[in-house]
Protein backbone atom coordinates (compact mmCIF):
# COMPACT_ATOMS: atom_id res chain seq x y z
CA UNK A 1 0.00 0.00 0.00
CA UNK A 2 2.13 2.84 -1.33
CA UNK A 3 -0.10 5.32 -1.68
CA UNK A 4 -3.13 4.65 0.43
CA UNK A 5 -3.13 4.94 4.29
CA UNK A 6 -5.43 4.45 7.23
CA UNK A 7 -8.08 4.81 8.42
CA UNK A 8 -6.51 7.13 10.83
CA UNK A 9 -7.96 9.17 13.46
CA UNK A 10 -8.57 13.04 12.40
CA UNK A 11 -9.46 15.57 14.81
CA UNK A 12 -11.61 16.72 12.09
CA UNK A 13 -12.66 14.09 9.69
CA UNK A 14 -13.21 11.49 12.13
CA UNK A 15 -12.17 8.19 10.50
CA UNK A 16 -9.82 9.50 7.57
CA UNK A 17 -8.35 7.36 4.65
CA UNK A 18 -5.84 8.75 3.15
CA UNK A 19 -4.85 9.19 -0.88
CA UNK A 20 -1.11 10.01 -1.27
CA UNK A 21 -0.94 11.53 -4.89
CA UNK A 22 2.70 13.34 -4.89
CA UNK A 23 5.96 11.59 -3.68
CA UNK A 24 7.29 12.50 -0.74
CA UNK A 25 7.47 16.42 0.38
CA UNK A 26 6.77 17.75 -3.08
CA UNK A 27 4.84 20.82 -2.35
CA UNK A 28 4.36 24.45 -3.57
CA UNK A 29 5.58 25.90 0.11
CA UNK A 30 8.46 25.63 1.96
CA UNK A 31 6.73 25.65 5.63
CA UNK A 32 8.21 26.38 8.81
CA UNK A 33 5.88 24.05 10.97
CA UNK A 34 5.45 21.67 8.79
CA UNK A 35 5.31 17.98 10.54
CA UNK A 36 7.04 15.98 7.68
CA UNK A 37 10.07 18.22 7.85
CA UNK A 38 11.68 20.47 4.78
CA UNK A 39 10.44 20.77 1.41
CA UNK A 40 12.64 19.01 -0.86
CA UNK A 41 10.79 19.80 -4.42
CA UNK A 42 9.77 22.75 -4.08
CA UNK A 43 7.35 23.01 -7.45
CA UNK A 44 4.40 24.39 -8.82
CA UNK A 45 4.63 21.50 -12.06
CA UNK A 46 1.23 19.45 -12.66
CA UNK A 47 1.42 16.05 -13.74
CA UNK A 48 0.67 12.56 -12.77
CA UNK A 49 2.82 11.72 -10.13
CA UNK A 50 2.27 8.33 -9.08
CA UNK A 51 0.10 6.00 -11.59
CA UNK A 52 -3.58 6.89 -11.61
CA UNK A 53 -4.60 3.55 -12.20
CA UNK A 54 -2.09 1.71 -9.40
CA UNK A 55 -4.13 4.67 -6.44
CA UNK A 56 -7.48 3.67 -7.79
CA UNK A 57 -6.91 -0.52 -7.60
CA UNK A 58 -5.40 0.16 -3.82
CA UNK A 59 -8.13 2.11 -3.04
CA UNK A 60 -11.20 -0.34 -4.21
CA UNK A 61 -9.10 -2.94 -1.24
CA UNK A 62 -9.92 -0.60 1.64
CA UNK A 63 -13.44 0.63 0.71
CA UNK A 64 -14.19 -2.05 3.40
CA UNK A 65 -13.05 -0.36 6.45
CA UNK A 66 -16.32 2.31 5.79
CA UNK A 67 -14.03 5.33 6.65
CA UNK A 68 -15.74 8.71 7.84
CA UNK A 69 -14.32 10.35 4.55
CA UNK A 70 -11.83 9.36 1.65
CA UNK A 71 -9.29 12.25 1.97
CA UNK A 72 -6.78 13.48 -0.75
CA UNK A 73 -3.55 14.82 1.44
CA UNK A 74 -0.43 12.47 2.25
CA UNK A 75 3.28 13.77 1.74
CA UNK A 76 2.69 16.88 -0.47
CA UNK A 77 0.23 19.08 -2.26
CA UNK A 78 -2.38 17.32 -3.44
CA UNK A 79 -3.16 19.77 -6.05
CA UNK A 80 0.56 18.92 -7.76
CA UNK A 81 -1.44 16.17 -9.25
CA UNK A 82 -3.15 16.79 -12.48
CA UNK A 83 -5.81 14.55 -13.02
CA UNK A 84 -7.10 15.18 -9.54
CA UNK A 85 -10.68 15.81 -10.91
CA UNK A 86 -10.41 12.34 -12.27
CA UNK A 87 -9.81 10.36 -9.38
CA UNK A 88 -13.00 12.29 -7.43
CA UNK A 89 -14.96 11.23 -10.47
CA UNK A 90 -13.88 7.57 -10.39
CA UNK A 91 -13.79 7.58 -6.46
CA UNK A 92 -17.29 8.52 -6.82
CA UNK A 93 -18.48 6.17 -8.86
CA UNK A 94 -17.35 3.26 -6.86
CA UNK A 95 -18.54 4.30 -3.46
CA UNK A 96 -20.77 6.75 -1.76
CA UNK A 97 -17.98 7.79 1.05
CA UNK A 98 -17.79 11.31 0.98
CA UNK A 99 -14.24 12.89 -0.52
CA UNK A 100 -12.19 15.43 1.70
CA UNK A 101 -9.47 17.35 -0.07
CA UNK A 102 -6.13 19.09 2.20
CA UNK A 103 -4.39 21.34 0.45
CA UNK A 104 -2.33 24.38 0.90
CA UNK A 105 -5.13 26.29 -1.15
CA UNK A 106 -1.43 28.07 -3.12
CA UNK A 107 -2.94 27.08 -6.28
CA UNK A 108 -6.49 28.04 -6.60
CA UNK A 109 -5.06 31.44 -8.58
CA UNK A 110 -5.33 28.73 -11.41
CA UNK A 111 -8.63 28.25 -13.13
CA UNK A 112 -8.04 24.64 -13.78
CA UNK A 113 -6.49 23.87 -10.48
CA UNK A 114 -9.88 25.26 -9.09
CA UNK A 115 -12.12 23.03 -11.73
CA UNK A 116 -10.14 19.73 -10.88
CA UNK A 117 -11.29 20.27 -7.16
CA UNK A 118 -14.99 21.12 -7.72
CA UNK A 119 -16.91 17.60 -7.38
CA UNK A 120 -15.12 16.80 -3.67
CA UNK A 121 -17.80 17.40 -1.16
CA UNK A 122 -14.90 19.36 1.08
CA UNK A 123 -12.11 21.13 0.83
CA UNK A 124 -10.33 22.39 3.13
CA UNK A 125 -7.30 24.78 2.23
CA UNK A 126 -5.09 27.11 4.61
CA UNK A 127 -4.05 30.62 5.00
CA UNK A 128 -1.10 31.35 7.62
CA UNK A 129 -0.74 34.95 6.79
CA UNK A 130 -2.60 37.87 6.33
CA UNK A 131 0.38 39.69 4.27
CA UNK A 132 2.98 39.10 1.92
CA UNK A 133 6.07 39.29 4.35
CA UNK A 134 4.59 36.82 6.82
CA UNK A 135 3.65 34.59 4.04
CA UNK A 136 7.03 34.64 2.65
CA UNK A 137 8.47 33.66 6.24
CA UNK A 138 5.89 31.20 7.17
CA UNK A 139 4.97 29.45 4.08
CA UNK A 140 7.74 30.00 2.05
CA UNK A 141 6.73 29.62 -1.27
CA UNK A 142 7.19 28.80 -4.18
CA UNK A 143 8.61 32.38 -6.44
CA UNK A 144 5.93 32.36 -8.77
CA UNK A 145 3.19 32.42 -5.97
CA UNK A 146 2.68 35.70 -4.26
CA UNK A 147 0.37 36.55 -1.29
CA UNK A 148 -2.26 38.34 -3.73
CA UNK A 149 -2.55 35.02 -6.28
CA UNK A 150 -3.19 32.80 -3.21
CA UNK A 151 -5.61 35.11 -1.66
CA UNK A 152 -7.11 35.34 -5.05
CA UNK A 153 -7.45 31.95 -5.23
CA UNK A 154 -8.85 30.85 -2.22
CA UNK A 155 -12.01 34.03 -2.78
CA UNK A 156 -12.59 32.80 -6.19
CA UNK A 157 -12.56 29.25 -5.25
CA UNK A 158 -15.44 29.83 -2.96
CA UNK A 159 -17.81 31.59 -4.81
CA UNK A 160 -17.34 28.79 -7.40
CA UNK A 161 -17.68 25.69 -5.41
CA UNK A 162 -20.96 24.40 -4.44
CA UNK A 163 -19.33 21.87 -1.35
CA UNK A 164 -18.56 22.49 2.39
CA UNK A 165 -15.43 25.14 2.65
CA UNK A 166 -13.50 24.88 5.35
CA UNK A 167 -10.37 27.05 6.02
CA UNK A 168 -7.47 26.18 8.32
CA UNK A 169 -5.49 28.70 10.29
CA UNK A 170 -2.22 27.87 11.62
CA UNK A 171 -0.99 29.86 13.80
CA UNK A 172 3.06 29.96 15.10
CA UNK A 173 3.89 32.11 18.16
CA UNK A 174 6.51 34.65 17.09
CA UNK A 175 4.73 34.79 13.55
CA UNK A 176 1.07 34.92 13.61
CA UNK A 177 0.12 34.75 17.29
CA UNK A 178 -0.50 38.75 17.92
CA UNK A 179 -3.64 40.60 17.90
CA UNK A 180 -2.18 42.34 14.93
CA UNK A 181 -1.58 39.62 12.72
CA UNK A 182 -4.33 37.77 13.55
CA UNK A 183 -7.12 40.94 12.63
CA UNK A 184 -4.88 41.15 9.20
CA UNK A 185 -6.06 36.93 8.97
CA UNK A 186 -9.50 37.73 10.12
CA UNK A 187 -10.47 40.56 7.16
CA UNK A 188 -8.62 37.96 4.42
CA UNK A 189 -11.19 35.28 6.27
CA UNK A 190 -14.56 38.50 5.44
CA UNK A 191 -13.33 38.29 1.56
CA UNK A 192 -12.84 34.20 1.81
CA UNK A 193 -16.40 33.58 3.49
CA UNK A 194 -15.43 29.61 4.08
CA UNK A 195 -18.09 27.80 5.83
CA UNK A 196 -15.74 27.14 8.80
CA UNK A 197 -12.52 28.50 10.37
CA UNK A 198 -10.57 26.09 12.17
CA UNK A 199 -7.19 27.31 13.73
CA UNK A 200 -4.38 24.84 14.27
CA UNK A 201 -1.18 25.14 15.79
CA UNK A 202 2.20 23.22 16.55
CA UNK A 203 1.81 19.35 17.94
CA UNK A 204 3.97 17.17 15.97
CA UNK A 205 7.98 18.03 15.91
CA UNK A 206 8.44 21.09 13.21
CA UNK A 207 10.66 21.31 9.92
CA UNK A 208 11.69 23.97 12.01
CA UNK A 209 12.76 24.46 15.86
CA UNK A 210 11.96 27.89 15.82
CA UNK A 211 8.64 27.34 14.50
CA UNK A 212 7.24 27.29 17.97
CA UNK A 213 3.56 26.24 19.09
CA UNK A 214 0.51 28.90 20.63
CA UNK A 215 -0.47 27.48 24.02
CA UNK A 216 -4.23 26.54 24.28
CA UNK A 217 -5.61 29.09 26.25
CA UNK A 218 -4.28 31.87 23.76
CA UNK A 219 -5.66 30.08 20.78
CA UNK A 220 -9.03 30.16 22.41
CA UNK A 221 -8.24 33.78 23.21
CA UNK A 222 -7.35 34.75 19.38
CA UNK A 223 -10.60 32.66 17.98
CA UNK A 224 -12.91 35.08 19.18
CA UNK A 225 -11.28 37.90 16.91
CA UNK A 226 -13.16 36.35 13.88
CA UNK A 227 -16.10 36.75 13.10
CA UNK A 228 -18.02 34.31 13.66
CA UNK A 229 -15.50 33.07 16.76
CA UNK A 230 -13.07 30.52 15.07
CA UNK A 231 -13.04 26.97 16.11
CA UNK A 232 -9.93 25.32 17.81
CA UNK A 233 -9.35 22.59 16.29
CA UNK A 234 -10.49 19.52 19.15
CA UNK A 235 -8.67 17.18 20.48
CA UNK A 236 -9.13 13.48 19.06
CA UNK A 237 -7.87 11.39 21.78
CA UNK A 238 -11.55 9.80 22.05
CA UNK A 239 -11.65 8.86 18.11
CA UNK A 240 -7.95 7.38 18.85
CA UNK A 241 -9.25 4.77 21.61
CA UNK A 242 -10.37 2.48 18.70
CA UNK A 243 -8.93 -1.01 18.81
CA UNK A 244 -7.50 -0.95 15.60
CA UNK A 245 -5.42 2.92 16.57
CA UNK A 246 -4.63 1.04 19.98
CA UNK A 247 -3.06 -1.69 18.38
CA UNK A 248 -0.75 -0.07 16.22
CA UNK A 249 0.19 1.99 19.01
CA UNK A 250 1.15 -0.68 21.18
CA UNK A 251 3.25 -2.06 17.99
CA UNK A 252 4.99 1.21 17.82
CA UNK A 253 5.77 0.98 21.87
CA UNK A 254 7.58 -2.40 21.09
CA UNK A 255 9.32 -1.36 18.48
CA UNK A 256 10.98 1.59 20.58
CA UNK A 257 11.48 -0.38 23.70
CA UNK A 258 14.26 -2.35 21.42
CA UNK A 259 16.04 0.86 20.44
CA UNK A 260 15.13 4.87 19.51
CA UNK A 261 13.86 5.25 16.17
CA UNK A 262 12.80 8.00 14.08
CA UNK A 263 9.40 8.30 11.99
CA UNK A 264 10.64 6.58 8.73
CA UNK A 265 12.46 3.87 11.24
CA UNK A 266 9.38 3.06 12.57
CA UNK A 267 7.37 3.10 9.39
CA UNK A 268 9.73 1.02 7.02
CA UNK A 269 10.00 -1.54 10.10
CA UNK A 270 6.21 -1.33 10.56
CA UNK A 271 5.34 -1.25 6.78
CA UNK A 272 2.91 1.58 7.78
CA UNK A 273 2.64 4.88 5.65
CA UNK A 274 4.71 7.93 7.85
CA UNK A 275 1.72 9.87 7.70
CA UNK A 276 -0.31 7.07 9.93
CA UNK A 277 3.34 6.73 11.91
CA UNK A 278 2.96 10.48 13.03
CA UNK A 279 -0.14 10.34 13.99
CA UNK A 280 0.52 7.70 16.92
CA UNK A 281 3.43 9.31 17.65
CA UNK A 282 1.20 12.46 18.79
CA UNK A 283 -0.81 10.41 20.09
CA UNK A 284 1.74 8.41 22.56
CA UNK A 285 3.34 11.86 23.40
CA UNK A 286 0.45 13.44 24.65
CA UNK A 287 -0.42 10.25 27.14
CA UNK A 288 3.15 11.09 27.88
CA UNK A 289 4.88 7.36 26.91
CA UNK A 290 7.12 8.65 24.45
CA UNK A 291 10.29 11.18 24.69
CA UNK A 292 12.07 12.33 21.75
CA UNK A 293 15.73 13.22 21.15
CA UNK A 294 17.27 15.65 18.24
CA UNK A 295 19.98 14.49 16.67
CA UNK A 296 21.47 15.82 13.97
CA UNK A 297 18.28 17.80 13.08
CA UNK A 298 16.48 14.62 13.19
CA UNK A 299 13.79 13.51 15.79
CA UNK A 300 14.19 10.15 17.40
CA UNK A 301 11.34 8.38 19.56
CA UNK A 302 12.39 6.42 22.67
CA UNK A 303 9.48 4.59 25.46
CA UNK A 304 9.92 7.15 28.51
CA UNK A 305 11.07 5.28 31.72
Amino acid sequence: MSHIFGPVPSRRLGRSLGVDIVPFKTCSYDCIYCQLGRTTCKTIEQKEWVPLAEVLQELRTKFSSRPDYITLSGSGEPTLFFRTEELISRIKAMTDIPVAVLTNGSLLWKEDVRKQLLNADLVIPSLDAGDEAVFCAVNRPHSDITFEKMLNGLIHFRREFKGQYWLEIFLVAGYTASETEVDKLAKCVDLIRPDRVQLNTVTRPPAEKFALNVSPARMTELAKRFNPAAEVIADFHNTCQQLEFSANCEEILNTLRRRPCSISDIANGLGLHRNEILKYIEELIARNQLTETSINDKSYYQVRQ
